[in-house]
């Protein structure tokens, strides 16, 4: 796999949003464009476990999809391990998804048809593939505590057995950010309980965390707490009180 440019080396920051403005077109013509960020600003330091709260249709989701290079119809400047996201090139940004950024989506997105093990493969299909790629496939599914279920299918599994294949999956690559879309939302008290404690521990291992929730469990296992809300990005002052 190529190398990532420099600056995803140099940079003390995760992430960093500047300024970023996004619109969506008008319901009808002759409207207002509908605005939904309005001068974000963003830095979440390397290591750190970021929760961010907001209510249904805030962004939340389209934050994380800005973070991770999937929605690039935007303004302002946005960040990722030094990188600036609109200066890359397809093939650049896909390498730095594939090599640096780990996904976990609320709807776990497995294929049917594949085991845990395939499902957690799946990243070595898509760019120039990951070294080792079984072995750290095998080491993730290991990591989350499917090590006995290689080999069935998303079918035979429990809701957070299949959330633990999403999270397996996003490890593949061992990525330095791992951002999280309402990771628990489908999840019972037990089995989402499991999740977070996994992400205490990625925490502890250094790794950054960036996990957009709704539920306060998520949120007080995070190092820091932001609100989204009327278009921007603040602290939650209940959160810091409480800590």
């Amino acid at each position: 796999m190529s190398a990532l440019p420099g600056p995803e080396r140099s940079s003390s920051a995760a992430v960093s949003l500047s300024s970023v403005r996004k619109h969506y077109p008008p319901r009808e013509p002759g409207l207002a464009p509908q605005e939904l960020f309005r001068d974000v600003a963003l830095e979440v330091s390397r290591g750190e476990f970021v929760a961010i709260e907001g209510q249904s249709g805030s962004g939340k989701s389209t934050l994380l999809h800005i973070l991770g290079g999937l929605d690039r119809d935007y303004e302002g400047d946005a960040r990722v391990l030094g990188l600036s996201l609109r200066e890359l090139t397809d093939k650049r940004l896909s390498l730095l998804r594939q090599a640096s950024i780990g996904f976990v989506f609320q709807s776990f997105n497995l294929l049917p048809g594949l085991t845990a093990l395939e499902n957690a493969l799946l990243p070595d299909s898509f760019g120039e593939g990951i070294p080792d790629a079984a072995r750290r496939a095998r080491e993730a599914l290991a990591r989350v505590g499917l090590a006995n279920k290689a080999n069935a299918r998303p079918a035979a599994l429990s809701g957070g057995e299949r959330q633990r294949v999403a999270i397996a999956r996003a490890l593949l690559a061992r990525p330095s950010l791992l951002l999280a879309d309402e990771p628990t939302g489908n999840l019972d008290a037990q089995t989402g309980a499991g999740v977070i404690e996994l992400f205490r521990e990625l925490h502890k291992d250094g790794m950054t965390l960036i996990v957009v929730t709704h539920e306060a469990r998520v949120s007080r296992a995070a190092s820091r707490v932001l609100l989204l809300r009327d278009g921007t990005i603040t602290a939650d002052p209940g959160m810091e009180e409480s800590r």
